[in-house]
């Protein structure tokens, strides 16, 4: 039975984790031929060399944390070392070197790179029938009935804020609409003593988590996979409507950064923090970060809090479990066995997703605390399909409406603080043409 299609509520999370593992896999066709043998040996002793990691956590490589990481793991492969290479412009960066074999040995595949395109550049890592047992949201990378990606950890999407702000505004009970929402910005910027909530327009990438509010609204687990086949994403009432609506509001009601073309991913932290900053939409994964950033600035990591999107269904909220970034394997990797090693001891034995309060990505691995407030809350907790990914991604880059990029959500911050030309409902007539246009084309 396909468990990805199922709405759980959050005390049934991680069972459902567990559960998730047993289907969702497509079969290897019929005489399909065994992955390349790029498994790390049984015996770690025999695993020697050097690899390359690339990843976008430039914070945990400057401040040594990844060395720990690696230390951790020689105790285990004595004989590999393990070298990082943090990425700021992951995205972008990564999928120029891509035209290229330099790519790190490990690295977090580029959410721009569609999945029938994984063959080309990643390293089979068993088929699906092998890892569905161990691992969940393995129909997320297969190719084939093989698998290319693991997650690095799944989470689900909410707006980070501080609590202190958001008392001080007199505000104690979440938002359930988003009128209700910019109601409560409104009520920050006036009592709070904070920008309400920042864009990070600059870095761009934070931009693109407005997507994974796809499902929320609705609490639709097919959300995505519907939209490989809509004529009409951007329809009223829809979830991008909803989603980039509430977006243009917040910035054209003045509501977020003066300027967004001097925001500062790293600097939102400590602000966020310290309650310069009121809120920011991200995924639970960053809860961690921002609580770093209170204990740094002396401050009781209590006063980060995480809502859900400010929309119900059935008078409950509803948020999307979906996996981070995949960790591969360079399919041109000179030292496949080493990075399929340190691959397969990041997602189990590191403690990373522990260590970050996400979702572990081994079957039947328990839910992060920092999601208790969900779980108290009845928040129900949709897994969300995964089944048309391939063609989802294909129309997003045939179309070049870029629902995994920045530019089109930077786009319409630009018409919403009146520094680019048209209007929200021509940007949404835009998107809509380029997106059913290449939907007719596709078939």
């Amino acid at each position: 039975m396909d468990m990805r299609s199922k709405v759980l509520s959050g005390v049934a999370l991680a069972s459902m984790l567990l559960a998730a593992a047993c289907g969702g896999g497509t079969p290897a066709p019929s005489g399909a031929s065994a992955p390349p043998a790029s498994a790390a040996s049984a015996d770690p002793a025999k695993v020697t060399g050097a690899v390359t990691v690339l990843t976008n956590r430039t914070d945990l490589v400057t401040d040594g944390t990844m060395k720990k990481y690696a230390a951790e793991f020689n105790k285990t492969y004595p004989d590999v070392t393990v070298k990082f290479e943090g990425v700021t412009d992951y995205e972008g960066e990564v999928k120029i070197r891509m035209n290229t074999e330099n790519y790190g040995d490990v690295l977090l595949i580029p959410n721009t790179i569609g999945k029938d395109d994984y063959p080309k550049f990643f390293e089979p890592l068993g088929s699906v029938t092998d890892l569905e047992d161990k691992y969940v949201y393995t129909s997320k990378s297969h190719v084939g009935g093989n698998v290319y990606g693991i997650p690095a950890f799944s989470s689900v999407n909410g707006f980070v804020y501080n609590k202190d702000v958001w008392k001080k505004a007199g505000i104690t009970d979440w938002p359930t609409t988003p009128d209700e929402f910019l109601a409560d910005l409104q009520a920050v910027k006036d009592k709070g003593g904070a920008i309400p909530y920042y864009t990070n327009y600059k870095d761009g990438w934070p931009l693109t988590a407005w997507t994974s509010v796809l499902g929320s609204p609705s609490c639709d687990a097919k959300a995505t996979d519907k939209l490989a086949t809509s004529l009409e994403p951007w329809k009223a009432g829809g979830d991008l409507n909803i989603a980039d609506t509430l977006l243009y509001n917040i910035v054209n009601r003045k509501l977020s950064e003066p300027d967004p073309t001097t925001t500062n991913w790293e600097d939102s932290k400590s602000q966020l923090a310290t309650g310069k900053i009121a809120s920011m939409w991200l995924g639970s994964w960053a809860i961690v970060q921002m609580q770093k950033a209170a204990k740094d600035a002396g401050l009781d990591s209590s006063v980060i809090g995480y809502m859900p999107f400010p929309a119900q269904s059935g008078g409950k909220f509803c948020t999307m479990v979906t996996p981070d970034y995949l960790y591969a394997v360079n399919v041109h990797s000179q030292n496949k066995p080493a990075a399929r090693a340190w691959l397969e001891w990041m997602v189990q034995k590191s403690g990373f997703s522990e260590t970050n309060q996400a979702i572990s990505s081994v079957a039947g691995a328990p839910l992060p605390s920092a999601l208790q407030p969900y779980k108290d809350a009845g928040v129900e907790f949709v897994e969300l399909s995964q089944a048309e990914t391939g063609k989802f991604n294909k129309i997003d880059n045939e179309s070049e409406v870029g629902l995994n990029k920045q530019d089109y959500r930077q786009k319409l911050i630009d018409i919403a603080r009146g520094a680019g030309s048209g209007d929200l409902n021509g940007l949404f007539s835009e998107l809509t043409t380029k997106w059913a246009d290449t939907v007719k084309l596709s078939g």
